[in-house]
Protein backbone atom coordinates (compact mmCIF):
# COMPACT_ATOMS: atom_id res chain seq x y z
CA UNK A 1 0.00 0.00 0.00
CA UNK A 2 1.35 3.41 -1.00
CA UNK A 3 0.08 6.33 1.07
CA UNK A 4 1.64 9.28 -0.75
CA UNK A 5 0.62 10.49 -4.20
CA UNK A 6 2.02 13.44 -6.13
CA UNK A 7 0.80 15.88 -3.49
CA UNK A 8 0.56 14.21 -0.09
CA UNK A 9 -2.03 11.71 1.09
CA UNK A 10 -5.58 11.86 -0.25
CA UNK A 11 -8.73 9.80 -0.15
CA UNK A 12 -12.47 9.91 0.40
CA UNK A 13 -13.17 11.26 3.90
CA UNK A 14 -14.36 8.12 5.66
CA UNK A 15 -13.57 5.98 8.68
CA UNK A 16 -10.29 4.78 7.17
CA UNK A 17 -9.02 8.28 6.43
CA UNK A 18 -9.85 9.57 9.93
CA UNK A 19 -7.99 6.63 11.48
CA UNK A 20 -5.10 7.23 9.10
CA UNK A 21 -4.91 10.89 10.25
CA UNK A 22 -4.40 9.70 13.83
CA UNK A 23 -1.62 7.32 12.77
CA UNK A 24 0.09 9.96 10.65
CA UNK A 25 -0.06 12.33 13.63
CA UNK A 26 1.61 9.73 15.84
CA UNK A 27 4.32 9.10 13.25
CA UNK A 28 5.03 12.76 12.53
CA UNK A 29 4.94 13.60 16.24
CA UNK A 30 7.63 11.02 17.03
CA UNK A 31 9.96 12.42 14.34
CA UNK A 32 9.30 16.17 14.70
CA UNK A 33 9.10 17.82 18.10
CA UNK A 34 7.04 20.87 17.14
CA UNK A 35 4.38 20.95 14.43
CA UNK A 36 1.95 23.59 13.17
CA UNK A 37 -1.36 22.36 11.72
CA UNK A 38 -3.87 24.08 9.45
CA UNK A 39 -6.86 23.02 7.39
CA UNK A 40 -9.02 24.06 4.46
CA UNK A 41 -12.78 24.61 4.66
CA UNK A 42 -13.98 21.09 3.80
CA UNK A 43 -16.70 19.79 6.10
CA UNK A 44 -14.47 16.88 7.12
CA UNK A 45 -11.39 19.00 7.82
CA UNK A 46 -12.09 19.68 11.50
CA UNK A 47 -12.50 15.98 12.27
CA UNK A 48 -9.35 15.16 10.30
CA UNK A 49 -7.38 17.94 11.98
CA UNK A 50 -8.33 16.95 15.52
CA UNK A 51 -7.56 13.29 14.83
CA UNK A 52 -4.13 14.27 13.54
CA UNK A 53 -3.48 16.67 16.44
CA UNK A 54 -4.42 13.89 18.88
CA UNK A 55 -1.74 11.73 17.30
CA UNK A 56 0.85 14.51 17.45
CA UNK A 57 0.18 15.20 21.12
CA UNK A 58 0.06 11.52 22.06
CA UNK A 59 3.48 11.09 20.45
CA UNK A 60 4.87 13.85 22.65
CA UNK A 61 5.09 16.67 20.10
CA UNK A 62 4.23 20.31 20.69
CA UNK A 63 1.39 21.42 18.38
CA UNK A 64 0.14 24.80 17.19
CA UNK A 65 -3.34 24.94 15.63
CA UNK A 66 -3.38 27.69 12.96
CA UNK A 67 -7.05 27.16 12.09
CA UNK A 68 -8.54 27.46 8.61
CA UNK A 69 -5.84 28.91 6.35
CA UNK A 70 -4.41 28.45 2.85
CA UNK A 71 -1.54 26.00 2.43
CA UNK A 72 1.03 28.71 1.52
CA UNK A 73 0.06 30.58 4.70
CA UNK A 74 0.73 27.44 6.73
CA UNK A 75 4.03 26.97 4.89
CA UNK A 76 5.20 30.40 6.02
CA UNK A 77 4.11 29.65 9.60
CA UNK A 78 6.09 26.37 9.51
CA UNK A 79 9.31 28.40 9.69
CA UNK A 80 8.70 28.64 13.43
CA UNK A 81 8.28 24.85 13.82
CA UNK A 82 10.02 21.62 12.88
CA UNK A 83 7.27 20.74 10.38
CA UNK A 84 3.84 21.77 9.14
CA UNK A 85 0.77 19.64 8.40
CA UNK A 86 -2.04 20.85 6.17
CA UNK A 87 -5.39 19.06 6.14
CA UNK A 88 -6.60 19.44 2.56
CA UNK A 89 -7.36 17.58 -0.64
CA UNK A 90 -6.45 20.67 -2.67
CA UNK A 91 -8.32 20.55 -6.00
CA UNK A 92 -10.10 17.22 -5.38
CA UNK A 93 -13.92 17.15 -4.98
CA UNK A 94 -15.42 18.03 -1.56
CA UNK A 95 -15.93 14.41 -0.44
CA UNK A 96 -12.13 13.97 -0.47
CA UNK A 97 -9.65 15.10 2.13
CA UNK A 98 -5.97 14.59 2.73
CA UNK A 99 -2.71 15.45 4.47
CA UNK A 100 0.18 17.54 3.17
CA UNK A 101 3.44 17.41 5.14
CA UNK A 102 5.71 20.46 4.88
CA UNK A 103 9.26 21.34 5.89
CA UNK A 104 10.14 24.72 7.48
CA UNK A 105 11.27 26.04 4.06
CA UNK A 106 7.80 25.35 2.63
CA UNK A 107 8.81 22.34 0.57
CA UNK A 108 6.81 19.14 0.77
CA UNK A 109 8.33 16.14 2.50
CA UNK A 110 10.77 14.49 0.11
CA UNK A 111 10.66 10.83 -0.86
CA UNK A 112 12.92 9.79 2.02
CA UNK A 113 10.79 11.63 4.59
CA UNK A 114 7.62 10.17 3.08
CA UNK A 115 9.07 6.69 3.24
CA UNK A 116 9.87 7.14 6.94
CA UNK A 117 6.32 8.21 7.73
CA UNK A 118 4.82 5.52 5.51
CA UNK A 119 6.85 2.72 7.11
CA UNK A 120 5.92 3.99 10.56
CA UNK A 121 2.20 4.22 9.77
CA UNK A 122 1.90 0.92 7.96
CA UNK A 123 4.07 -0.89 10.49
CA UNK A 124 2.06 0.37 13.48
CA UNK A 125 5.45 0.82 15.15
CA UNK A 126 4.78 4.11 16.93
CA UNK A 127 3.97 4.01 20.63
CA UNK A 128 2.30 6.68 22.72
CA UNK A 129 4.56 8.88 24.84
CA UNK A 130 4.62 8.53 28.63
CA UNK A 131 1.86 10.40 30.42
CA UNK A 132 4.27 13.08 31.68
CA UNK A 133 5.68 13.68 28.17
CA UNK A 134 2.34 14.29 26.44
CA UNK A 135 1.95 17.95 25.42
CA UNK A 136 -1.14 20.11 25.01
CA UNK A 137 -2.03 22.00 21.85
CA UNK A 138 -2.31 25.77 21.57
CA UNK A 139 -3.73 28.19 19.06
CA UNK A 140 -1.20 29.60 16.64
CA UNK A 141 -2.64 33.02 15.86
CA UNK A 142 -1.48 35.55 13.32
CA UNK A 143 -0.44 33.28 10.44
CA UNK A 144 -2.67 35.05 7.91
CA UNK A 145 -1.58 38.49 9.09
CA UNK A 146 2.11 37.58 8.78
CA UNK A 147 1.59 36.11 5.32
CA UNK A 148 -0.21 39.22 4.09
CA UNK A 149 2.42 41.51 5.61
CA UNK A 150 5.16 39.53 3.88
CA UNK A 151 3.41 39.82 0.52
CA UNK A 152 2.68 43.54 0.95
CA UNK A 153 6.37 44.19 1.57
CA UNK A 154 7.07 43.18 -2.06
CA UNK A 155 4.38 45.25 -3.75
CA UNK A 156 3.46 48.93 -3.76
CA UNK A 157 -0.03 49.92 -2.72
CA UNK A 158 -2.46 52.09 -4.64
CA UNK A 159 -3.01 49.51 -7.40
CA UNK A 160 -6.37 50.89 -8.47
CA UNK A 161 -7.69 47.90 -10.39
CA UNK A 162 -11.08 46.25 -10.52
CA UNK A 163 -10.65 42.59 -9.69
CA UNK A 164 -13.07 39.67 -9.37
CA UNK A 165 -11.91 36.96 -6.95
CA UNK A 166 -13.41 33.45 -7.04
CA UNK A 167 -12.08 31.35 -4.17
CA UNK A 168 -14.63 28.57 -4.58
CA UNK A 169 -15.79 29.01 -0.94
CA UNK A 170 -12.47 27.49 0.08
CA UNK A 171 -9.41 28.40 2.16
CA UNK A 172 -8.42 31.62 0.37
CA UNK A 173 -11.93 33.11 0.60
CA UNK A 174 -11.13 35.65 3.32
CA UNK A 175 -7.46 36.12 2.45
CA UNK A 176 -7.06 37.11 -1.20
CA UNK A 177 -9.92 39.66 -1.27
CA UNK A 178 -8.52 41.34 1.87
CA UNK A 179 -4.98 41.35 0.47
CA UNK A 180 -6.05 42.92 -2.82
CA UNK A 181 -8.08 45.58 -1.04
CA UNK A 182 -4.97 46.41 1.00
CA UNK A 183 -3.15 46.83 -2.32
CA UNK A 184 -5.77 49.39 -3.37
CA UNK A 185 -7.98 47.26 -5.60
CA UNK A 186 -11.75 47.38 -5.91
CA UNK A 187 -12.64 43.75 -5.30
CA UNK A 188 -15.79 41.89 -6.27
CA UNK A 189 -15.88 38.70 -4.22
CA UNK A 190 -17.40 35.69 -5.96
CA UNK A 191 -17.77 32.39 -4.07
CA UNK A 192 -15.82 33.79 -1.10
CA UNK A 193 -17.96 32.42 1.74
CA UNK A 194 -15.69 29.80 3.41
CA UNK A 195 -18.50 27.28 3.82
CA UNK A 196 -16.71 24.17 2.57
CA UNK A 197 -19.57 23.48 0.15
CA UNK A 198 -17.96 24.18 -3.20
CA UNK A 199 -20.34 25.92 -5.65
CA UNK A 200 -18.17 24.88 -8.59
CA UNK A 201 -15.71 22.10 -9.29
CA UNK A 202 -12.84 23.34 -7.16
CA UNK A 203 -10.02 22.76 -9.65
CA UNK A 204 -9.47 26.18 -11.31
CA UNK A 205 -9.71 25.08 -14.94
CA UNK A 206 -11.34 27.04 -17.75
CA UNK A 207 -14.27 24.60 -17.81
CA UNK A 208 -14.97 25.27 -14.11
CA UNK A 209 -14.66 29.07 -14.17
CA UNK A 210 -17.60 30.12 -16.34
CA UNK A 211 -19.07 32.31 -13.59
CA UNK A 212 -15.75 34.09 -13.05
CA UNK A 213 -15.32 34.72 -16.78
CA UNK A 214 -18.85 36.13 -16.99
CA UNK A 215 -18.45 38.26 -13.84
CA UNK A 216 -15.13 39.68 -15.06
CA UNK A 217 -16.82 40.83 -18.26
CA UNK A 218 -19.97 42.17 -16.59
CA UNK A 219 -18.03 43.98 -13.85
CA UNK A 220 -15.74 45.56 -16.42
CA UNK A 221 -12.86 44.21 -14.36
CA UNK A 222 -9.18 44.46 -15.19
CA UNK A 223 -8.79 40.80 -14.32
CA UNK A 224 -10.30 37.83 -12.53
CA UNK A 225 -8.53 35.53 -10.09
CA UNK A 226 -9.41 31.97 -9.11
CA UNK A 227 -8.08 29.58 -6.46
CA UNK A 228 -8.40 25.89 -5.66
CA UNK A 229 -9.38 24.31 -2.34
CA UNK A 230 -6.30 25.25 -0.32
CA UNK A 231 -5.10 28.37 -2.11
CA UNK A 232 -1.81 27.03 -3.40
CA UNK A 233 -3.06 27.40 -6.99
CA UNK A 234 -4.01 30.59 -8.81
CA UNK A 235 -5.40 31.05 -12.31
CA UNK A 236 -6.46 34.25 -14.05
CA UNK A 237 -8.95 35.79 -16.47
CA UNK A 238 -7.76 38.82 -18.48
CA UNK A 239 -9.44 42.19 -19.07
CA UNK A 240 -11.20 40.81 -22.14
CA UNK A 241 -12.78 38.06 -20.08
CA UNK A 242 -10.54 35.33 -21.45
CA UNK A 243 -9.14 32.49 -19.37
CA UNK A 244 -5.35 32.74 -19.32
CA UNK A 245 -3.72 29.36 -19.81
CA UNK A 246 -1.28 28.10 -17.22
CA UNK A 247 1.40 27.80 -19.87
CA UNK A 248 1.15 31.53 -20.63
CA UNK A 249 1.03 32.46 -16.94
CA UNK A 250 4.21 30.45 -16.44
CA UNK A 251 5.99 32.59 -19.03
CA UNK A 252 4.48 35.85 -17.72
CA UNK A 253 5.61 35.17 -14.15
CA UNK A 254 9.06 33.99 -15.24
CA UNK A 255 9.56 37.23 -17.18
CA UNK A 256 8.21 39.33 -14.32
CA UNK A 257 10.71 37.97 -11.78
CA UNK A 258 13.48 38.16 -14.43
CA UNK A 259 14.19 34.49 -14.11
CA UNK A 260 17.08 32.95 -15.98
CA UNK A 261 16.51 29.39 -14.81
CA UNK A 262 12.92 28.07 -14.74
CA UNK A 263 11.78 24.74 -13.31
CA UNK A 264 8.57 23.30 -14.72
CA UNK A 265 6.91 19.96 -15.35
CA UNK A 266 7.03 17.54 -18.24
CA UNK A 267 3.50 18.56 -19.33
CA UNK A 268 4.25 22.28 -19.79
CA UNK A 269 4.12 23.77 -23.29
CA UNK A 270 7.10 23.43 -25.62
CA UNK A 271 6.74 27.20 -26.20
CA UNK A 272 8.50 27.89 -22.88
CA UNK A 273 11.64 26.27 -24.34
CA UNK A 274 11.68 28.91 -27.10
CA UNK A 275 11.68 31.95 -24.80
CA UNK A 276 15.31 32.13 -23.75
CA UNK A 277 15.06 30.56 -20.30
CA UNK A 278 17.18 27.68 -19.12
CA UNK A 279 14.46 25.05 -18.56
CA UNK A 280 14.56 22.08 -16.22
CA UNK A 281 11.61 19.70 -16.41
CA UNK A 282 10.38 17.41 -13.64
CA UNK A 283 7.62 14.89 -13.08
CA UNK A 284 4.14 16.38 -12.75
CA UNK A 285 3.48 17.72 -9.24
CA UNK A 286 4.57 20.85 -7.41
CA UNK A 287 6.53 18.73 -4.92
CA UNK A 288 8.92 17.75 -7.72
CA UNK A 289 9.23 21.38 -8.84
CA UNK A 290 10.06 22.53 -5.31
CA UNK A 291 12.57 19.73 -4.83
CA UNK A 292 14.38 20.71 -8.03
CA UNK A 293 14.37 24.40 -7.01
CA UNK A 294 16.45 23.44 -3.97
CA UNK A 295 19.21 22.59 -6.45
CA UNK A 296 18.83 25.88 -8.31
CA UNK A 297 16.42 28.04 -10.27
CA UNK A 298 14.81 31.47 -10.03
CA UNK A 299 11.18 30.47 -10.48
CA UNK A 300 9.09 27.33 -10.79
CA UNK A 301 5.58 26.36 -11.71
CA UNK A 302 3.27 24.02 -13.54
CA UNK A 303 0.39 24.76 -15.93
CA UNK A 304 -2.22 23.59 -13.40
CA UNK A 305 -1.71 26.87 -11.52
CA UNK A 306 1.02 26.11 -8.97
CA UNK A 307 3.56 28.96 -8.85
CA UNK A 308 6.68 28.73 -6.68
CA UNK A 309 8.57 31.91 -5.83
CA UNK A 310 11.68 30.57 -4.04
CA UNK A 311 12.60 33.93 -2.55
CA UNK A 312 9.42 33.62 -0.46
CA UNK A 313 8.92 29.89 0.06
CA UNK A 314 9.29 26.55 -1.69
CA UNK A 315 5.55 26.04 -1.31
CA UNK A 316 3.36 27.06 -4.29
CA UNK A 317 1.74 30.33 -3.26
CA UNK A 318 -1.52 31.23 -4.99
CA UNK A 319 -1.97 34.24 -2.71
CA UNK A 320 1.41 35.74 -3.62
CA UNK A 321 0.71 34.92 -7.28
CA UNK A 322 -2.55 36.88 -7.06
CA UNK A 323 -0.66 39.96 -5.87
CA UNK A 324 1.95 39.41 -8.58
CA UNK A 325 -0.56 39.28 -11.43
CA UNK A 326 -2.37 42.35 -10.07
CA UNK A 327 0.93 44.25 -9.99
CA UNK A 328 1.59 43.23 -13.60
CA UNK A 329 -1.90 44.29 -14.72
CA UNK A 330 -1.49 47.66 -12.98
CA UNK A 331 1.34 48.56 -15.37
CA UNK A 332 -0.24 47.29 -18.59
CA UNK A 333 -3.42 45.56 -19.64
CA UNK A 334 -3.15 41.83 -19.28
CA UNK A 335 -4.71 40.92 -22.66
CA UNK A 336 -1.98 42.28 -24.97
CA UNK A 337 0.65 40.76 -22.70
CA UNK A 338 -1.08 37.38 -22.96
CA UNK A 339 -1.27 37.74 -26.74
CA UNK A 340 2.46 38.49 -26.92
CA UNK A 341 3.37 35.14 -25.37
CA UNK A 342 3.90 32.43 -28.01
CA UNK A 343 1.65 29.43 -27.78
CA UNK A 344 0.58 26.29 -29.59
CA UNK A 345 -2.70 24.39 -29.52
CA UNK A 346 -2.77 22.17 -26.44
CA UNK A 347 -5.42 19.75 -25.18
CA UNK A 348 -5.71 18.36 -21.66
CA UNK A 349 -8.21 15.81 -20.46
CA UNK A 350 -8.71 12.75 -18.30
CA UNK A 351 -10.59 9.47 -18.17
CA UNK A 352 -11.59 7.60 -15.02
CA UNK A 353 -9.81 4.33 -14.39
CA UNK A 354 -6.40 2.71 -14.38
CA UNK A 355 -4.34 1.31 -17.21
CA UNK A 356 -1.59 -1.23 -17.58
CA UNK A 357 1.20 1.12 -18.65
CA UNK A 358 3.22 -1.59 -20.42
CA UNK A 359 0.21 -2.61 -22.51
CA UNK A 360 -0.53 1.05 -23.23
CA UNK A 361 3.05 1.78 -24.29
CA UNK A 362 3.03 -1.09 -26.78
CA UNK A 363 0.00 0.53 -28.44
CA UNK A 364 1.50 4.02 -28.37
CA UNK A 365 4.85 3.16 -29.95
CA UNK A 366 2.92 2.08 -33.04
CA UNK A 367 2.45 5.84 -33.58
CA UNK A 368 6.19 5.95 -34.43
CA UNK A 369 7.41 8.80 -32.18
CA UNK A 370 10.92 10.21 -32.50
CA UNK A 371 11.52 9.32 -28.85
CA UNK A 372 9.71 8.01 -25.78
CA UNK A 373 10.21 9.31 -22.22
CA UNK A 374 9.17 7.46 -19.07
CA UNK A 375 10.09 10.22 -16.61
CA UNK A 376 6.40 10.42 -15.66
CA UNK A 377 3.99 8.12 -17.41
CA UNK A 378 4.62 7.84 -21.15
CA UNK A 379 5.57 10.85 -23.27
CA UNK A 380 5.82 10.52 -27.04
CA UNK A 381 7.92 13.19 -28.76
CA UNK A 382 7.36 14.01 -32.42
CA UNK A 383 8.94 16.61 -34.67
CA UNK A 384 6.06 19.08 -34.33
CA UNK A 385 4.18 17.76 -31.30
CA UNK A 386 4.09 15.57 -28.20
CA UNK A 387 1.65 13.39 -26.26
CA UNK A 388 1.80 12.61 -22.52
CA UNK A 389 -0.29 9.96 -20.79
CA UNK A 390 0.11 9.37 -17.08
CA UNK A 391 -1.83 7.92 -14.17
CA UNK A 392 -2.97 10.69 -11.81
CA UNK A 393 -1.22 10.74 -8.45
CA UNK A 394 -4.22 12.26 -6.66
CA UNK A 395 -7.31 10.68 -8.27
CA UNK A 396 -8.25 7.38 -9.97
CA UNK A 397 -7.86 8.97 -13.41
CA UNK A 398 -5.62 8.72 -16.44
CA UNK A 399 -4.52 12.17 -17.60
CA UNK A 400 -3.77 13.02 -21.24
CA UNK A 401 -1.99 16.07 -22.62
CA UNK A 402 -1.19 16.77 -26.26
CA UNK A 403 0.44 19.77 -27.93
CA UNK A 404 1.15 20.44 -31.59
CA UNK A 405 1.85 23.29 -33.97
CA UNK A 406 -1.55 22.95 -35.63
CA UNK A 407 -5.11 22.38 -34.45
CA UNK A 408 -5.59 19.41 -36.76
CA UNK A 409 -2.47 17.69 -35.47
CA UNK A 410 -3.22 18.23 -31.76
CA UNK A 411 -6.74 16.81 -32.12
CA UNK A 412 -5.47 13.83 -34.09
CA UNK A 413 -2.77 13.15 -31.50
CA UNK A 414 -5.11 13.55 -28.51
CA UNK A 415 -7.79 11.32 -30.08
CA UNK A 416 -5.20 8.64 -30.86
CA UNK A 417 -3.99 8.72 -27.27
CA UNK A 418 -7.54 8.54 -25.95
CA UNK A 419 -8.29 5.49 -28.07
CA UNK A 420 -5.14 3.79 -26.82
CA UNK A 421 -6.08 4.49 -23.20
CA UNK A 422 -9.63 3.16 -23.65
CA UNK A 423 -8.27 -0.01 -25.22
CA UNK A 424 -5.87 -0.49 -22.29
CA UNK A 425 -8.10 0.48 -19.37
CA UNK A 426 -9.26 -1.99 -16.72
CA UNK A 427 -6.70 -4.57 -17.82
CA UNK A 428 -4.72 -4.53 -14.56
Amino acid sequence: MQLFGTSGIRGVADNNLIQLALKVGLSVGKAYGSVVVGSDTRTSSDAMKHALISGLLAAGARCGDAGVIPTPTLALAAREFDAGVMITASHNPPQYNGIKLLNPDGSAFNSYQQQQIEESVLGDSVSVARWDEIKSSSLHNGAVRKHIERILSDFPGDLKLRVVVDSGCAAASLVTPYLLEKLGCEVKALNCDPSGFFPRDIEPTEANLGDLILATREFGADLGIAHDGDGDRMMAVDDRGRFVSGDKLLAIFAREVRAKEVVTTIDASMAIDEMGFKITRTRVGDTHVSEELKRGGDFGGEPSGSWVFPNISLCPDGIYAAAQVVAIASRQKLSPLVDSIPGYPILRGSITGKVAMSRLESRLVAMEPLSVSNVDGIKLNFEDSWLLIRQSGTEPKVRLTAEAKSQARVHQLFDSGLRAVKESINTV
